[in-house]
């Protein structure tokens, strides 16, 4: 059995019933695993406070073709990071006939791949900071020249701000750049951009409220985002109506020029000029009690039962085709 995409079939389901029986993938082998199994646990509660059949599947324990045995109709992915964001399982619950939750192989691969989403988004016009991907030291040199001190040192296709790097001095360039690509062969360099933090929740199509960023921290790294209780988070954020509007126009638009679908994020940092740059998008955010989409989601009257639920109706965008059927 295949799958083919039809965006018209994301609709409302009103009976859980008509979910059949669905697996949460949680875990997996990235550097993410413990959040996602987090995130995993939360999902499957929320299915089931609903009356949804349901069961945590961690694929970093189990081949994914065992899902057939537990009698499984969908999947509700929350997989972070490589393997399960970058399209790799959306590719392979493809051959399974499987239908899942938000963006399906392409998206998730471009999503996940920080260069390429913020060269797409460029090419629409959605501003982002400029950026050099070092192939070697030389790079790193031109680098200083180009964009100066202080610099954001990423690996490309890494979430939660893993590998992530603020570098101040010359000398701790190299370094930095070689812990990256320990993760990640192709690294991101910025300059550090000054100003405030935004994030844009997207589901099915909409802009949730926007939500800004603040921690005592360098950055917004993995001890801000999950392990601190001091990072405070405003949403309403405090834009005007009209900046409001604004980002969450470009949360879309760069959404929809990497291909994403269904539900995520877009993150961005404002300039002191007002101008909102974008960081990154995410295709398969958090779900823990630190997560970001979850307090957007309120914001916009959406508890989290009904926030998963939603999420799960994404998964009607791909319909299974019966073998031999049209194409």
């Amino acid at each position: 059995m295949r799958l083919r995409h039809d965006a018209t079939a994301v609709r409302r389901v009103s009976d859980a019933r008509g979910f059949g029986r669905v697996a949460v993938l949680a875990g997996g082998a990235s550097s993410e695993r413990e959040v996602s199994l987090v995130s995993g646990q939360a999902v499957l509660a929320a299915l089931r406070r609903r009356g949804i059949d349901a069961l945590v599947f961690d694929p970093a324990l189990r081949p994914l073709g065992e899902l057939a045995d537990e009698g499984v109709q969908r999947a509700w992915i929350a997989l972070h990071g490589p393997g399960g964001e970058d399209g790799t399982v959306q590719g392979a619950l493809e051959c399974l006939g499987l239908p899942y939750t938000g963006s399906g192989v392409a998206g998730s691969a471009i999503g996940m791949d920080k260069v390429r989403s913020k060269r797409l988004a460029q090419s629409i016009g959605v501003p982002t900071a400029d950026f050099m991907v070092p192939q070697d030291r030389h790079d790193l040199l031109v680098a200083l020249e180009r964009l100066g001190l202080p610099l954001a040192v990423k690996p490309a296709t890494q979430g939660s701000s893993v590998g992530m790097a603020r570098v101040e001095r010359a000398e701790a360039l190299a370094p930095a750049w070689l812990a990256a690509r320990e993760l990640d062969p192709v690294v991101l360099l910025e300059p550090w951009i000054s100003g405030e933090e935004y994030t844009v929740a997207i589901l099915q199509g909409q802009a949730l409220p926007s939500i800004r960023i603040r921690t005592p921290r360098t950055f917004y790294d993995y001890e801000a985002k999950y392990l601190r209780d001091d990072t405070r988070y405003d949403c309403p954020s405090g834009l005007s109506s009209e900046a409001e509007e604004h980002l969450g126009r470009l949360a879309l638009a760069a959404f929809e020029v990497c291909g994403a679908e269904g539900w995520g994020r877009a993150d961005f940092m404002m300039e002191r000029t007002g101008r909102a740059l974008l960081l990154e998008i995410n295709t398969v955010p958090g779900m823990t009690s630190h997560s970001l989409v979850p307090m957007a989601a309120r914001a916009a009257g959406i508890d989290f039962d009904e926030l998963v639920w939603r999420v799960l109706e994404t998964s009607y965008a791909r319909v299974p085709i019966v073998s031999g059927g049209p194409a």
